[in-house]
C-alpha cells in the first residue's frame, strides 16, 4: 500500500494566454503540492502537453467558448493518454460566476467565482482520473491472474 509520500504529485498543464494570470495560477497550484507546467497558447500547449504528461489540463485563452473548447480538444489529443485527461475551460461570457457544465467526455466548462471552488473542481476530476486508472488496472490484473 502506498503511503501519502509515495503517491507521484500530479502534473497541471496551465494553458493562458495572459501572463501575470498564469504565473499566479501556478503558484496557487504549487501552493497545494501539484506539478505544473505551462503553455502560453495553444502550439506552445500541444508541444508541452505531449513532453509532460498531464493529469488535467487547465485552459483560459482569449476567444469564443467554442473555439477556446476546439483548442482545448485538440491539445487534449497531443497527450500521450488522449481523451482520459479531464479538462477544464475557463468561460466568462457565456456561464454566470460559480457555474460549471460538462460538454463532453472529461471537458468541463466553468467560471468560478473564486479559487476555492477551482480547487474543489480540480481535486474532483483528477480523483475521478485515478479511480478510473485504478479500476482498469484491477481488471487488466485479474485477467492475468485468474
Amino acid at each position: 500500500m502506498m503511503t501519502s509520500e509515495q503517491v507521484p504529485t500530479r502534473m497541471i498543464l496551465v494553458v493562458e494566454d495572459v501572463r501575470e494570470t498564469r504565473d499566479g495560477i501556478e503558484k496557487l497550484l504549487q501552493s497545494d503540492g501539484y506539478r505544473v507546467a505551462l503553455a502560453e497558447g495553444e502550439r506552445d500547449a500541444i508541444d508541452t502537453a505531449s513532453h509532460n504528461y498531464p493529469d488535467l489540463i487547465l485552459v483560459s485563452l482569449a476567444g469564443s467558448t467554442d473555439e477556446v473548447v476546439r483548442s482545448a480538444r485538440r491539445i487534449r489529443e497531443c497527450t500521450p493518454t488522449g481523451d482520459q485527461i479531464p479538462v477544464v475551460v475557463f468561460c466568462f461570457e457565456d456561464l454566470a460566476e460559480g457555474e460549471e457544465v460538462a460538454i463532453g467526455p472529461r471537458i468541463y466548462v466553468t467560471s468560478p467565482d473564486n479559487f476555492n471552488q477551482l480547487r474543489v473542481l480540480i481535486a474532483r476530476l483528477l480523483n475521478e482520473r485515478l479511480l478510473s486508472i485504478h479500476a482498469k488496472s484491477t481488471a487488466i490484473a485479474a485477467e492475468l491472474n485468474p
